[in-house]
């Protein structure tokens, strides 16, 4: 069944539009917040065994969640 494009707009303007949602951003922060924290305790376990490629690792995403929330705080993601 086909419908026209005046029923689609109008079912459509209704909704919220997910991107846009407060409770996606708060997911996005906690999660990546949370992925801080396991990168620092992941980077201290490959300091303490002597693993390069776990501390490579950890330390990357430790850069990229810190540099992620500093977007974020200072709101240049969309």
């Amino acid at each position: 069944m086909r419908y026209s494009e005046d029923q689609t707009a109008d079912a459509l303007q209704g909704m919220q539009i997910y991107s846009q949602s407060e409770g996606l951003h708060f997911m996005l922060n906690f999660t990546v917040s949370l992925a801080l924290l396991i990168g620092i305790i992941l980077f201290f376990l490959g300091r303490r065994g002597r693993i390069l490629w776990l501390m490579v690792w950890s330390a990357g995403l430790v850069i990229f969640s810190v540099a992620y929330l500093v977007a974020a705080v200072f709101d240049l993601i969309i």
